[in-house]
């Protein structure tokens, strides 16, 4: 018989959250953590844990074991355990779609390591990302080392998997100085405050949104949290949770929005929506009050990244020491050189002038 699908129940009884569901027709109850403690987001993530393994049971070690049981029985179950809610979702999504959706019947050990190659061949000629054929190459090694681990397989047919070298990579644009001095030309005062916060701060778009009036001081502002989905959650690493410096005309742009949107508490979002118990979406306030603004002068190619990406880059040229900027962004050194980090042509070229006039004779 074909067991119900259960999601399970959150109330709040007393000072602590409780999750509810069945098991075998038996009511089960159980105390996830007390409200001081946890809010009603992470109670939920909790119980959808708990729900995870209810409805996905520990598949029983044998020959017929599909990738898509193994998965949704044994993976997910254990390491959404250690993932954030951002990443549980991509992550979910992307097996599912991409690897559960065409081999998720098949028995897991029936695959081979020509298989698989195969199949991330066959995704770069439907043209996706670098970065996706990337990702299902980590989740396919991931899962078959998991599945050798715990007994289900013997040999693991992931080891020599490559990323294809078609694969489409994306450009990774930044904004001159003359295109960030366009941009803060053409946006009201809202829109202006959050690309500051964006490219003068290097704050990332969920620090931006989850930031409360308590959280911003007159020389820096303070990430203790981040808005995923509608969902307040914790900062993204731990270096994420920081002090982001603030610049003098950032302060008195911060000041001046105080102003306008009159807040009554120091508890109250910086960018409430139009519920202000909430705080607004990213996607809405920057579909509303920044790329209209940036389309009229030809910059609707920016997006929140490419303005992250702008402060590193100028701060590189600029001359800022490296490990100033990560500390800035919330990144380890080598993310904010490695990824963030590119060097104007101009820079590059006053670099082989240099070396030129040291060592060319001719």
């Amino acid at each position: 018989m074909r067991k119900r699908y259960q999601k399970g129940n959150l109330r709040r009884e007393g000072p602590s959250w409780v999750a509810q569901w069945r098991d075998q027709g038996r009511k089960v109850r159980k105390t996830l953590g007390r409200v001081s403690e946890m809010n009603k987001s992470q109670a939920l993530n909790k119980l959808a844990e708990i729900m995870q393994q209810v409805n996905n049971p520990l598949p029983e070690l044998t020959e017929e074991v599909t990738l898509e049981q193994f998965v949704k029985g044994v993976y997910i179950p254990f390491f959404s355990r250690k993932w954030k809610a951002s990443t549980f979702g991509t992550t979910e999504d992307r097996i599912r779609y991409h690897l559960l959706r065409e081999l998720g019947d098949r028995p897991l050990n029936s695959f081979t390591r020509d298989d698989l190659q195969n199949h991330l061949d066959a995704k770069v000629k439907r043209d996706l990302s670098f970065s996706i054929v990337d990702h299902l190459k980590w989740d396919l090694r991931q899962i078959f080392r998991m599945a050798v681990a715990e007994g289900y397989l013997q040999k693991n047919p992931t080891l020599l998997l490559f990323t294809p070298k078609e694969s489409r990579k994306a450009v990774r644009r930044r904004m001159t100085r003359e295109e960030v001095k366009q941009l803060s030309g053409v946006l009201s005062l809202r829109g202006r405050l959050v690309c500051m916060l964006a490219l003068i701060a290097g704050m990332r778009p969920g620090e931006i949104f989850g930031l409360c009036w308590k959280h911003v001081a007159e020389d820096h502002v303070e990430v203790v949290q981040r808005v995923y989905r509608g969902n307040i959650d914790s900062p993204k690493t731990t270096h994420s949770r920081r002090q982001v410096a603030l610049s003098g005309k950032l302060h008195e742009v911060i000041e001046e929005w105080r102003a306008a949107s009159a807040p009554k508490s120091l508890e109250m979002w910086v960018f409430p929506s139009e519920k202000p118990a909430t705080p607004m979406s990213k996607d809405n306030c920057w579909r509303r009050f920044i790329a209209p603004q940036l389309k009229e002068v030809g910059l609707d190619w920016v997006n929140f990244l490419v303005l992250r990406r702008t402060h590193s880059s100028l701060m590189k040229d600029m001359g800022v020491d490296p490990k100033v900027v990560a500390d800035q962004l919330g990144h380890t050194l080598d993310v904010n050189l490695n990824v963030y980090t590119a060097t104007a042509l101009e820079t590059r070229k006053e670099a082989v002038n240099s070396l030129e006039s040291v060592v060319w004779i001719n």
